[in-house]
C-alpha cells in the first residue's frame, strides 16, 4: 500500500511538468510509460489531489443547470484530468483572474441574450490575459485577428489596438459568436467555427454526410478544433466543482473601479498621470489597448478609463487638466524681447495668482458664496464646470478676484463692437477663459475653433 501511494504521488508530480500546449496537441491522453520516458529531478512538494471516477464526474455534469448542456465522454474526461491533476497551476491562474473579467462577461452576454457559460471560452482562448498575442497574430482575451477586429469596429493601428480592450473585444466576441450560432443553430458547432472559421465547419458538415452536431462532425474538423470544444467543456465543469477537486481561491484579482472620461485631444498618459496624481500602472491596466502610453490624434475622441477614486477631482478640474494635456512640456513666456522657457505648470499657476480656493461649509449655497466674494453665481458655475446650483459640504470651489476678472491686458474692441484678445506666448484657451470669466467652449464657439490649439499673435473674440 505504501509503495502504491508513493508511485501515485510521483506520477502526479511528473505529469505536472508536461507543458499545456503539448497536452492540447494530443488526440488521446498520454500513457503512464510516456511520463517516465525522461529523467525528472525530484520535487518534494505535495498537494492533495482528490481521486475521482468517470461515473462521479458524469453524475455531477448531469446535475448542472446550464444554458449549454453537454454530455461527458472520454475526450472531455481526459481534459478534466489534465486541468485538475496534471496542470493545476493553469487552473489556479485563471481562477485568480476570473473575478476581474467574469462580471463584465456576464453583463455583455445577458445584453446579447446568450448563454453565460460562453464566458469560459476566454479561458481557453487567452487564459484571461487581455494582452496575450498568439504566434499567428491573434490578440486579446478573445484572440481576434486584425481583420476580424476591424470588421467589428475595433481600431488596430500602431498606437491603439482595441482587441486588447476587455469591453470592446467581449462585445465583438458576443456579436461574432451569436452570428455563428444563427448560421449553424448549435452552440458547440458555433464554438468550433469561432476557432477554425465557418468555412472549415461547413466543409466538415459536408464530409460527414450532412451531420450538424459537434460530435457528428468531430472527425472531420481540424485537429486543434477537436480539442478546443472539449477543453471549454472541461473548464466549464471544473469551475463549477472547485471544492470537489481541492481548488481554493487564495489571491483573487479584482477589477479597478473606474469611470470613463473623454478628453478630445491627443496626449501622453504620463502627463495625465502627473497632472491628476494617478498611478501610471493603474492607467495602463485600465486602458490596455493604448500602446506606448500615447493617445494619438487619430483616436483623440476615445474614452479613457480613470480610477473612480480620481474621477471627482478630474471632473471638477477638467478644463485646466484637459488644456494642460495639450501643451508641450515647456511653453514660452515673453519678457520684453527675450523669451524665457518655463514649465507649463508654472504658466498655469501664474494665471491663477488671483484664484481663491473655497471649501463648501454646512448651510452654504451658491448665492451666499457669490455675495461673499463679490462674484456672480454664473461665474462660479463656469469656473467649476457646474451644471446646476447644487453643491455639497466639503466640495472645493475655485473663485477669482475682481482684479483677475477685470484684466484688460491685450484686450481691444474692434470696429464691430466685439471685444478681442491677442494671444501671447504662454497663453492657452483655459488661461484666457479664466481671465475673462468665460468657458473654453464659449471661446471656441465665438471663434469657430475646432481644437484648443492657439498661437501667439492670434486674435480671439472674447465678448
Amino acid at each position: 500500500m505504501k509503495k502504491t501511494l508513493k508511485s501515485t504521488i510521483l506520477a502526479a508530480l511528473v505529469a505536472a511538468l508536461i507543458p499545456l500546449n503539448e497536452a492540447f496537441s494530443q488526440d488521446e491522453p498520454l500513457e503512464a510509460a510516456e511520463l517516465f520516458s525522461e529523467e525528472v529531478m525530484p520535487n518534494y512538494h505535495y498537494e492533495y489531489i482528490p481521486d475521482f471516477t468517470y461515473e462521479e464526474v458524469e453524475q455531477r455534469i448531469k446535475a448542472m443547470k446550464t444554458g449549454m448542456p453537454f454530455e461527458l465522454n472520454d475526450r472531455i474526461f481526459s481534459f478534466i484530468q489534465y486541468f485538475t491533476v496534471r496542470n493545476r497551476d493553469y487552473t489556479k491562474m485563471v481562477l485568480a483572474r476570473k473575478d476581474k473579467f467574469f462580471p463584465m462577461f456576464e453583463e455583455t452576454l445577458r445584453k446579447h441574450e446568450m448563454p453565460e457559460e460562453i464566458e469560459f471560452l476566454s479561458i481557453i482562448e487567452s487564459g484571461l490575459d487581455p494582452q496575450i498575442k498568439s504566434r499567428v497574430g491573434a490578440m486579446g482575451l478573445w484572440q481576434f485577428m486584425p481583420a476580424t477586429g476591424r470588421m467589428y469596429g475595433m481600431h488596430v493601428n500602431n498606437d491603439v489596438d482595441d482587441r486588447m480592450d476587455p469591453e470592446l473585444s467581449t462585445d465583438a466576441a458576443a456579436k461574432y459568436l451569436k452570428s455563428l450560432y444563427r448560421m449553424f443553430g448549435n452552440w458547440e458547432v458555433a464554438l468550433a467555427a469561432y476557432n477554425c472559421g465557418p468555412g472549415n465547419v461547413r466543409k466538415a458538415i459536408r464530409r460527414s454526410g450532412g451531420k450538424t452536431t459537434f460530435w457528428g462532425i468531430y472527425n472531420y474538423l481540424p485537429k486543434e478544433t477537436r480539442g478546443y470544444v472539449p477543453q471549454f467543456q472541461a473548464m466549464l465543469y471544473i469551475l463549477n466543482h472547485l471544492e470537489e477537486h481541492n481548488f481554493h481561491l487564495e489571491e483573487p484579482t479584482y477589477p479597478i473601479e473606474y469611470e470613463k472620461i473623454r478628453f478630445e485631444r491627443a496626449f501622453q498618459m504620463e502627463k495625465l498621470s502627473e497632472l491628476a496624481d494617478i498611478c501610471i500602472k493603474d492607467l495602463e491596466e485600465l486602458n490596455p489597448s493604448i500602446k506606448n502610453r500615447k493617445i494619438p490624434e487619430t483616436n483623440r475622441s476615445m474614452e479613457i478609463r480613470i480610477p473612480k477614486s480620481k474621477s471627482i477631482f478630474l471632473k471638477e478640474n477638467l478644463a485646466w487638466i484637459s488644456d494642460s494635456l495639450g501643451n508641450q512640456p515647456q511653453v514660452l513666456l515673453a519678457s520684453n524681447t527675450n523669451l524665457n522657457v518655463v514649465p507649463v505648470e508654472t504658466a498655469v499657476a501664474s494665471s491663477n495668482s488671483n484664484r481663491v480656493t473655497y471649501k463648501v461649509r454646512s448651510g452654504d449655497v451658491l448665492g451666499k458664496i457669490a455675495d461673499r466674494h463679490g462674484v456672480t453665481i454664473t461665474q462660479i458655475k463656469q469656473w467649476n464646470n457646474l451644471n446646476s446650483n447644487l453643491i455639497r459640504v466639503g466640495q472645493t470651489l475655485y473663485l477669482y478676484s475682481r482684479s483677475s476678472q477685470n484684466s484688460t491686458l491685450a484686450e481691444n474692441t474692434n470696429s464691430g463692437g466685439s471685444k478681442t484678445y491677442t494671444v501671447r506666448p504662454g497663453d492657452s484657451l483655459w488661461i484666457i477663459s479664466q481671465k475673462h470669466s468665460m468657458t473654453v467652449e464659449q471661446i471656441k464657439r465665438l471663434n469657430n475653433l475646432n481644437s484648443n490649439n492657439i498661437k501667439p499673435g492670434q486674435k480671439l473674440i472674447i465678448g
